[in-house]
């Protein structure tokens, strides 16, 4: 794998399907990383253009810095070629969130996730982009990428549109974009009016519309699961409604442990259904509605 260029990309070009990689962990809680570089391989060998690290789905709030590290290292003596993966940061103190970047960029990640820091609520727009501004001034020797993550319902603090632009103008090619899962369209819009940044979307059913308005691809925890007709709704902005239903489903159970549970039913393995505490494993009965959901779902692909 190594020697490719696939994960590159810049403003305007398409980035394509980035998997918002899961993250396993073995009866210990510690991370799996043999299942994991599994996984992360067949989807960079399928329909994925690269694999996120340490996201939303990854649960990479519940990872600490020498795990992020040891990952990292793994990834690198298996030769994943790194400018096929990302990394999320998740960190509220700028240099904490320093100290995750650092790292990624040193092992070769050129590509940066990077939400607004979420302890303290009601935040001005100055006091956001004085956080990010501090963030890049101390990576930025590095040459980084950073996509600005915007998921307010997990932060509970908005990106505003104002200072992404700040952004932009203030520190270039450091702010590649944004990466906007808050499921809300119209803001979903509002960002896709930026022609000089690169827009993703992390809610799969708005992902084909997005596509055809110029956005550039997702990163998507689903993909974990169903790359293929996500990579399809990336490259043709085609609607998948068979998708949408699928994602409407899933949505009313806590998402993380569900698509973990999915990559378990996929893969065989239910050692993929461990998930850290505050989260909790999907219950018996919900896995069972799943797998009928996968099912159904694989009876009317085939069709």
């Amino acid at each position: 794998m190594a020697g490719t260029n696939r994960g590159a990309h810049a403003p305007g070009e398409k980035f394509g399907l980035s998997a918002a990689l899961t993250t396993p962990f073995a009866r210990d809680m510690s991370i799996d990383t043999g299942r994991m570089l599994a996984h992360a391989k067949d989807l960079l060998e399928g329909s994925c253009a690269s694999v996120t690290l340490f996201g939303t789905t990854g649960e990479g709030a519940s990872l600490c810095e020498r795990e992020r590290i040891a990952v990292l290292d793994a990834f690198a003596a298996a030769h994943v070629d790194s400018t096929r993966l990302l990394a999320g940061i998740s960190a509220t103190a700028v240099e904490q969130a320093a100290e995750q970047a650092s790292a990624a960029l040193e092992a070769g990640v050129q590509t940066l996730l990077v939400p607004p820091p979420f302890y303290f609520k009601d935040l001005s727009d100055e006091g956001l982009f004085a956080w990010y501004a501090g963030l890049f001034e101390r990576i930025g020797r590095h040459g980084p990428r950073v996509l600005l993550y915007h998921i307010p319902q997990v932060t509970a603090v908005a990106l505003p549109l104002a200072v992404v632009q700040r952004l932009k103008q203030g520190y270039g090619e450091i702010v590649l974009g944004v990466k906007d899962s808050g499921g809300h369209w119209p803001t979903t819009e509002s960002f896709l009016g930026e022609s000089d940044l690169t827009i993703l979307v992390g809610d799969e059913r708005h992902l084909a519309r997005a596509v055809r308005l110029g956005g550039a691809g997702a990163i998507s925890g689903m993909a974990n699961v169903f790359p293929r007709e996500l990579a399809a709704l990336v490259e043709t902005g085609q609607d998948n409604d068979r998708l949408s239903r699928l994602v409407d489903s899933l949505v009313k159970l806590p998402i993380i442990p569900a698509i973990k549970s999915l990559v378990g039913l996929r893969r065989r393995d239910e050692n993929w259904n461990r998930v850290r505490p505050p989260l909790a494993s999907v219950a018996a009965a919900d896995c069972a509605m799943l797998d009928r959901l996968m099912r159904d779902f694989e009876q009317t692909r085939a069709v």
